[in-house]
């Protein structure tokens, strides 16, 4: 008789995100006394940090290095390679999609979460959707440095998105830190001489399109019955099918295959990590969010661009040296780091 493991939360190989019952069962977690952030947390900020950095080179590799024209595909891609591995993981028992799930489930089974459970999801899918269709246009038009700057704004738009869904209020210390990240880019942006308002635009509408997502993780993440990976399923199986109507409506796929460059190994190894990379990106998008807030989510993101945009000048370049943009960045580097500490500290 063969031997399968359960699919407890104890014996689950990567953490999850599964809403706490009754206590705090992080009590004991926290990163010192007093801290508002568990070990989990900093663990699940520290690993969004990481893959976003990478991910934003990679794509901008893709999408300006060998002018590739389809960002609608590269998404596309991106989504397919997603599901396959957490079938797999599922498949091979080493992840979850339900809270707390316990029970084995038949390997002959093909429903792993159910059409209520889907439905619910409908509004965080269409949110995803829309954020990484902009988010993927928006690295096109702008260099590197200032494409991290911009997005830094995305902080207030998060804000009152969450204060509009959920009514959330914020200190004066946060609300400090964060007119200083915003004041910080303006300060920035006002130097750029590659100024292009098609490229400003798209960026901002990215910003409004990440807010929403990241409120929309927030709510429904919390009422659905999923974790992360159930999260990242349900999104990939609704918006996959949507995806890739609209790649063949549009000619994405034709402009793909008549593409020069599509067999060549460079562009080949590129997308591979930019797939893998999405995967890993998307899971701490939601592990991050869930088990901190969607505003640290954002801040985290601003606190990886400090490596996002020195590698961006050293690879790819397009920003000369100002002293107004270096004193901006620094402002908004300022205002993530005050962020960070009154997270820390409980503020």
């Amino acid at each position: 008789m063969s031997l399968k493991p359960s699919i407890s939360a104890e014996n689950l190989i990567l953490p999850l995100s599964d809403p706490p019952k009754g206590q705090d069962p992080y009590a004991d977690d926290k990163l010192f006394k007093g801290s508002a952030m568990t070990k989990r947390g900093a663990f699940a900020a520290l690993s969004y940090m990481s893959c976003a950095v990478l991910l934003v080179m990679f794509n901008k590799a893709a999408l300006s290095s060998y002018r590739f024209q389809s960002a609608n595909v590269i998404t596309l891609l991106q989504m397919v390679c997603s599901c396959c591995f957490l079938y797999l993981l599922r498949r091979w028992r080493m992840i979850s999609f339900t809270a707390n799930e316990s029970l084995l489930i038949s390997d002959n089974s093909t429903k792993f979460v159910s059409l209520k459970t889907l439905k619910h999801t409908l509004p965080l899918s269409a949110a995803y959707l829309f954020y990484m269709l902009v988010t993927m246009e928006s690295v096109r038009g702008v260099n590197v440095p200032m494409y991290t700057t911009l997005r830094r704004t995305t902080v207030v738009f998060t804000m009152l998105v969450e204060f509009v869904l959920v009514g959330q209020m914020y200190t004066p210390s946060v609300i400090f830190s964060v007119g200083l990240i915003v004041f910080g880019a303006f300060v920035a942006g006002a130097r750029d001489f590659s100024f292009d308002a098609r490229g400003y635009a798209v960026v901002f509408m990215s910003n409004i399109a990440t807010a929403i997502y990241l409120a929309t993780i927030a709510r429904i993440g919390k009422t659905s019955g999923l974790n992360s990976f159930g999260l990242m399923w349900c999104n990939g199986i609704i918006c996959g099918p949507v995806l890739l109507i609209w790649t063949c409506v549009s000619g994405d796929l034709k402009t793909t295959i008549n593409f020069q460059y599509l067999f060549s190994p460079g562009f080949i190894i590129i997308l591979l990590f930019s797939c893998i990379l999405a995967f890993f990106l998307n899971y701490c998008i939601f592990l991050n969010t869930t088990l901190n807030s969607a505003v640290t989510q954002t801040i985290c993101g601003n606190l990886k661009d400090l490596f996002t945009i020195g590698l961006g000048w050293i690879v790819f370049g397009g920003l000369p040296f100002d002293v107004w943009n270096v004193i901006g960045q620094f402002l908004g580097f300022a205002g993530s780091g005050l962020y960070a500490y009154y997270k820390l500290i409980g503020k």
